[in-house]
């Protein structure tokens, strides 16, 4: 059974852009209350997007916006953020942590500044906005916490050429595991994550450097994240779900509209993290856990037990 998000609070830390904001402006679309607590408040010579740009998108959506200067390895600032959108909407229903820094260089190439920073917004992030949005979760009927991470393939593959985004990534996903344990029949806490690169900033930015092929839009997370928040949180929870095989195990299997005309999906980019579609075909493998989107309604292999 799907819920309207009509009325319901949405947290999201760094939506300003991407796919924080295709999951704002699709919560928007039923009338929902979304808090954007981001950092970029003027201009960014170099990224689209600010809080007041979102907040102005969100509004045109049909939602109700609050932009909110913050910077999330900052408690103070996540504590004050948190307050206002209580005092703004009477509450928080759902927690995105969607903020993410990226360098995906080898180790010698990773100054310990840009570890830090990784792992200041990432994992020690998502940590500290999950911890200040929980008390006011636990007095909603429909509460949850959705991080944009991957699941915890422990492959060297996904390690090796950057160790130090994977391992601040990966941190995103064991507090999500430890929370959706620790609250497992009341809030529901799980990871969603896309299986081939999105066009969003950040990724261009990356591409730049060492040249991407086609692209989905973030509208394929957005939806899928939409049928995450509407799901029912006491059952709903401890999955890592990727973005394809969620829509499917909802019908949704023609996925040409997230991607360019004419461009098969064995041909999209693929997404760090997780099997391409071409590596899965190839081995006669229609998901990752069975026919695709198998996790949803039972127990996945990565799931909380």
């Amino acid at each position: 059974m799907t819920r309207s998000l009509k009325g319901k609070t949405l947290f999201i830390s760094g939506g300003s852009r991407g796919i924080g904001l295709a999951i704002a402006l699709r919560a928007a679309k039923d009338g929902a209350n979304v808090a954007i607590a981001a950092k970029t408040d003027q201009p960014h010579p170099k990224l689209p997007g600010t809080i007041h740009t979102a907040a102005t998108a969100i509004a045109a959506a049909g939602g109700n916006a609050l932009p909110i200067l913050c910077d999330i390895r900052d408690e103070h600032q996540v504590a004050a953020a948190v307050a206002r959108t209580v005092d703004r909407f009477g509450g928080i229903d759902i927690c995105i942590n969607n903020a993410s820094a990226i360098r995906m260089t080898p180790i010698l190439e990773t100054p310990v500044q840009r570890f830090d920073l990784m792992h200041g917004v990432n994992a020690r992030g998502s940590f500290v906005v999950t911890q200040a949005a929980l008390p006011h979760l636990l007095a909603s009927d429909n509460p949850h916490i959705l991080s944009i991470s991957p699941p915890l393939h422990m492959e060297e593959r996904w390690f090796a050429p950057h160790v130090a985004y994977s391992l601040a990534k990966f941190g995103m996903s064991i507090i999500s595991l430890g929370v959706a344990g620790e609250y497992r029949g009341t809030v529901g806490v799980n990871c969603l994550w896309p299986r081939t690169a999105i066009d969003t900033a950040a990724m261009t930015e990356f591409g730049a450097h060492v040249g991407l092929g086609a692209l989905r839009s973030p509208e394929i997370m957005a939806d899928a994240a939409y049928l995450i928040m509407t799901s029912d949180a006491r059952t709903n929870t401890g999955n890592f779900f990727i973005d394809d095989e969620l829509l499917a195990a909802h019908g949704v299997t023609d996925l040409s509209a997230y991607g360019p005309l004419g461009v098969a999906d064995v041909d999209l980019t693929p997404d760090f993290f997780v099997p391409s579609l071409r590596e899965l075909r190839s081995l006669d493998l229609p998901g990752e856990s069975g026919k695709p989107g198998d996790h949803f309604n039972q127990s996945s292999p990565f799931q909380v037990r």
